[in-house]
């Protein structure tokens, strides 16, 4: 069960280590962009090309869909990057319903924890396979692997390199519930105090507050990219960040007013120095690196 591309790495593993998929579970085919394109998600166009079973149920307590679902048999169903599952379904096989997250269980339950996590300024991540249980993300723990994350990753990078160990250790789960060999740590006895949540993240989370330390914002910026985007209103129009250095630096200069030569350099005023930015996009404009943008544009 799964949407995103983030989904296909884990579906592709399990195939490839031979396991047999009876079903693949995702969402409803929909209209998309200008044209209303319809828009299969990046899980089904896999599932179609390798030829394997599709139910994109609309609502997951649908009775034909329920019925459906049983008729597969699945021994076991895995969650990668899906919505929040109804108890009828997650506990309807023989060996439960796992889950692979993108964070180290319990911290960052939710919606978004890999943008969290670098908005956050943390130094490390990881994924985490987990027995579902009704309250969403809080189900035992079967294995975790840990994951630095570097200064300059963006969100998109860390998707990456989570999508690919997360879906190496999902097989290692799948395998070891195979065998019944793997131990279950409630989340609870983890030892950990303080829980840091991940939930949806909506424009208004998006919106650079010049007025925060610069590094703030740094982390602000990377940990929306490539999407959705830090922004800020600029000149009456929304300028999406992208990429983007941190400076710091002494000086008098009011939060949120810019520097530039023209050229190659456009700089924010922060409290405590600038954020140079590297690559954006003007509203009604494409994304484009800075010195392409400072050729087009009079500011």
């Amino acid at each position: 069960m799964g949407t995103p591309d983030f989904a296909v790495a884990s579906l592709n593993a399990l195939l490839e280590a031979g396991f047999d998929i009876v079903g693949v579970i995702t969402a409803p085919d929909k209209p998309a962009g200008r044209g209303q394109k319809i828009n299969e998600s990046a899980v089904k166009q896999y599932a179609v090309a390798k030829g394997l079973k599709i139910l994109q149920p609309v609502k997951l307590k649908d009775p034909e869909f329920i019925e459906e679902l049983r008729s597969l048999k699945a021994d076991l169903q895995i969650v990668v990057a899906f919505r929040m599952l109804p108890e009828i379904v997650w506990n309807m096989p023989s060996k439960g319903t796992i889950n692979l997250h993108g964070s180290l269980l319990p911290q960052y339950r939710g919606a978004a924890p890999i943008n969290w996590a670098i908005i956050n300024g943390e130094k490390e991540s990881g994924v985490s396979t987990f027995f579902l249980k009704q309250e969403i993300d809080t189900g035992d723990i079967l294995f975790t692997v840990r994951v630095e994350i570097d200064e300059q990753d963006t969100a998109g990078d860390l998707h990456d390199k989570l999508m690919n160990i997360g879906a190496d250790l999902l097989v290692k789960t799948v395998k070891a519930i195979e065998s019944g060999e793997y131990k279950e740590i409630p989340q609870d006895k983890t030892g950990e105090k303080v829980l840091k949540t991940a939930p949806k993240i909506f424009r208004e989370d998006c919106q650079i507050d010049w007025n925060q330390p610069v590094m703030k914002i740094y982390n602000h910026i990377r940990g929306l990219s490539p999407y959705p985007a830090a922004f800020c209103i600029f000149q009456d129009k929304t300028l999406k960040i992208y990429k983007a250095e941190a400076e710091q630096a002494v000086h008098q200069l009011e939060p949120g007013s810019f520097q530039t030569d023209h050229k190659t350099t456009l700089k924010f005023a922060c409290p405590d120095g600038f954020i140079s930015v590297k690559e954006l996009q003007l509203e009604g404009k494409k994304k484009m690196k800075i010195d392409e943008f400072l050729r087009g544009v009079r500011l």
